[in-house]
């Protein structure tokens, strides 16, 4: 699993007109992507990483203040460039696969007391964000 996690005074999901997610406070911007390899195993994990990550003021997390997290599938965090000019997605997970391994993250994350919304799996999603900082920080397990 991988995730590029942005630190957001606000953070939102359109998808055909219609906010689907948002958060309209300080928080984080999770866009998680799924390996082909990747098992069930790797959610716990992850869901504890996002949620005491310490980059929010004071080098809090969203475990300790209560921050909200946005929590977007993105496919293409394991689109591969070292040839030629277009991507190759050999190791992004199928999305029978990476559906249920997000579920599962975002599940954890709200087993842990934290405030989730979430993107539309396999959606065209217009995602906007204003950055705190910026601080952008990349997870992979």
């Amino acid at each position: 699993m991988r995730a590029v996690v942005a630190r957001v005074t606000r953070a939102g999901v359109v998808v055909a007109g219609e906010t689907v997610g948002e958060i309209d406070e300080p928080g984080l911007l999770v866009l998680l992507g799924v390996h082909v390899d990747d098992t069930a195993d790797k959610a716990p994990t992850m869901a504890r990483k996002l949620h005491e990550l310490r980059v929010l003021a004071g080098e809090e997390s969203c475990a300790t203040t209560g921050a909200p997290l946005l929590v977007v599938s993105q496919f293409t965090l394991y689109g591969d460039t070292r040839k030629g000019r277009r991507p190759s997605w050999t190791a992004a997970a199928r999305p029978d696969h990476a559906e249920p391994l997000i579920d599962a993250v975002v599940a954890e994350l709200r087993a842990r007391g934290a405030r989730v919304a979430t993107g539309r799996f396999g959606a065209d999603m217009a995602v906007a964000s204003v950055n705190d900082g910026p601080c952008t920080v990349l997870i992979d397990l």
